[in-house]
């Protein structure tokens, strides 16, 4: 091709300056992270945002949220509305520089906030880049304004529609299908699940969200409102709601320290997992950062400083470590940065330093006060520390007996494992199968190239309940180990593991479509967020979906799923000469049956479990409920969403 090709010059033309909310559209994730679920949702947050600051500034305390039928979404909060006024500098109206330009807002001027949660730098403005049609109204000093705009361009100019005694802003946006192309529909779960938070995380804020997509069971739209007087107590007697608390009242403290707001929420329960959840400005931290570290460091000086002074330790022949002290341990720890210094473009890792010894120096005094105030709850606490010790220890011992067995020290890999072929983990996946039957069935079905077999004998240990060397010591956690060749972290860390010799991109639990079934996929799925966490949060944790019915009549066979295709199959081949075959399980499929509906990626159907700090948050709950010892909120689980179950009084 020639050089002279006008096409292929590289010239000063060929740079594109693109003004913000070109870029905006050019490069969404840049701004919201994907343009998947998240991203769509984040929109959401954007403008709820704009509210929580006006709430935060002691402004506004209504925020509403509705999805609408027609796939639009619209916030209204009753706070001191955006100005319309003319902006000097821009010429326009201010509520069109907010709305159209990059960077433009009151949160950059401190006499308006002091505080703010989005500090992006594009906000609603934002969101209108990536909507197809927004639409604002004002409501301000009497009066109703109102402007709208199409993929970030003004319609019409900014426009007073009539007065009003009411106050605030009202957005309504509907997303731009050119950008979301695959999620284009708001998800209500995972909106009222944030709305829930921002509620605890500002006390006193009436947040609701109403769905008019969907009926509830009073025959009304779906509609729920949040309101907490409590705030963080609040927050963890929720997220606590099915665990069992050790000590007698939840340890808490709100104040600055060096001119940072802060406020935390804890308590200890008879669980092994540590939860901790971090905020700075209302976002969610999931990466961690300055703060809490800070809350560690004064939570183990604290109580390391009062374990050795009561004599309590004496005995103990080992060191107590960090996790030691927070084995059981449910905190939420909530900062307010004027200047926020955030790790990455997604704000999920706090990198001030200042705020680390605010924080450490607030959780110090607030331990130290509950431990001399409460003499009963802090012994307590401290033997259940010595007991975490112990455990570690145990632990220990049986996480070297896993290393030693590994691929990475050179021992074999599980009796019962059948391998494949294929030595590229990017090509090969890994069923876990219940049982030996079903284990036997598979390995004569599957293709040998890419696909490996490993039977697990009944029902796994329930990690919910296991304390950590129980975990390592038990034979089939033992085999996932060594078959995936992952290995596990050191004392610091100790669930934390090693990817790099992961031996299958898809690790598929593949078990009889019942309830046992049920009931063994669920404590394997445990067992992966509590110990293998980073694999459902990469994608490559799948479930198997096997037929629970053969629908035949003559000739012709086609599987069926569930009751409802069932009965539309019996139906569509005719009342006479139908026979319906139920499978009991695996093991009642032949080779050929099992690998045509189950395991031929060609036809198969697969569910990727994935789990994002989104939802994070309620998989802690749902897990801690459905696995747990707390009786209760399981039941009440069962009651609200099982369709067939029948409970004994």
């Amino acid at each position: 091709m020639s050089k002279n090709n006008s096409k292929n010059q590289y010239s000063a033309d060929s740079i594109q300056a693109l003004e913000g909310m070109e870029h905006v559209r050019k490069r969404p994730s840049m701004y919201i992270g994907d343009v998947g679920s998240r991203g769509l949702h984040h929109l959401v947050y954007e403008v709820v945002d704009n509210s929580i600051d006006e709430a935060m500034a002691g402004y506004c305390s209504s925020i509403k949220i509705e999805i609408n039928k027609d796939s639009s979404l619209s916030v209204e909060d009753n706070g001191r509305g955006i100005p319309v006024g003319i902006h000097k500098k821009e010429g326009v109206s201010a509520l069109e520089v907010v709305m159209t330009k990059i960077g433009a807002g009151g949160k950059f001027d401190k006499d308006s906030y002091k505080v703010s949660g989005g500090l992006h730098g594009v906000g609603v403005s934002c969101v209108n880049a990536l909507s197809e049609s927004l639409t604002a109204i004002v409501y301000r000093d009497g009066k109703e304004y109102e402007q709208t705009y199409s993929k970030g361009k003004p319609v019409s100019a900014v426009k007073e529609i009539g007065n009003s005694n009411k106050r605030g802003t009202l957005v309504t946006f509907t997303p731009d299908k050119e950008i979301f192309k695959e999620v284009t529909e708001f998800d209500y779960d995972i909106l009222s699940n944030r709305m829930r938070e921002l509620s605890f995380l500002n006390k006193g804020i009436t947040i609701s969200i109403k769905d008019n997509r969907k009926i509830g069971k009073d025959g009304n739209p779906l509609y729920e409102t949040f309101h907490s007087k409590e705030g963080l107590s609040e927050f963890i007697k929720y997220l606590d709601e099915s665990r069992e608390p050790i000590i007698n009242s939840i340890i808490k403290m709100e104040g600055e320290k060096n001119d940072i707001p802060v406020e935390v929420a804890m308590i200890y329960n008879s669980s092994f997992s540590e939860n901790l959840y971090s905020y700075v400005n209302n976002i969610n931290t999931h990466e961690g950062g300055t703060h809490l570290s800070g809350f560690r460091r004064g939570l183990t000086n604290t109580l390391k400083k009062y374990a050795d002074s009561s004599g309590l330790t004496d005995k103990l022949k080992f060191d107590i470590s960090g996790d030691d002290f927070r084995e059981g341990l449910t905190a939420v720890i909530s900062v307010k940065v004027a200047e926020p210094q955030f790790e990455g473009q997604t704000k999920t890792k706090l990198g001030n330093r200042e705020v680390s010894a605010a924080v450490s120096q607030a959780v110090s005094e607030m331990l130290e006060n509950y431990l001399e105030e409460n003499p009963n709850d802090s012994k307590i606490i401290v033997q259940k520390v010595i007991l975490a010790a112990q455990a570690r220890n145990a632990a220990r011992q049986a996480r070297e007996m896993i290393q030693r067995k590994t691929v990475m020290t050179g021992g074999g890999l599980p009796g019962k494992l059948s391998d494949c072929s294929e030595t590229d983990p990017l090509k090969c996946e890994v069923f876990l199968v219940e049982g030996d039957s079903a284990g036997g069935t598979a390995k004569q079905g599957r293709d040998r190239v890419f696909q490996a077999i490993l039977p697990l004998r009944g029902k796994i240990l329930n990690v919910e309940k296991a304390q950590q060397h129980r975990v390592f010591e038990n034979e089939e956690i033992r085999n996932i180990y060594t078959a995936l060749g992952v290995s596990i972290g050191t004392e610091e860390d100790s669930k934390a593991l090693n990817l790099e010799k992961l031996r299958y991109n898809k690790i598929i639990i593949m078990c009889d479509a019942d309830v046992d079934g049920s009931h063994i996929s669920t404590l394997i799925l445990t067992f992966f967020f509590r110990y293998m966490r980073e694999l459902v949060e990469g994608g490559n944790v799948y479930i198997a979906t096997p037929p629970l019915y053969l629908v035949k009549k003559g000739n012709k066979k086609v599987y069926a799923w569930n009751d409802k295709e069932r009965d539309n199959l019996a139906k569509e081949f005719g009342s006479s000469g139908v026979s319906i075959q139920r499978y009991k399980g695996l093991g009642e499929m032949n080779a050929d049956q099992l690998w045509d509906t189950t395991m031929n990626p060609e036809t198969r159907t697969l569910r990727q479990i994935s789990l994002n700090f989104d939802n994070s948050q309620e998989a802690e709950r749902w897990f801690s409920t459905l696995m747990g010892d707390d009786v209760p909120p399981r039941r009440k689980f069962i009651e609200e969403n099982a369709v067939y179950a029948k409970i004994d009084a």
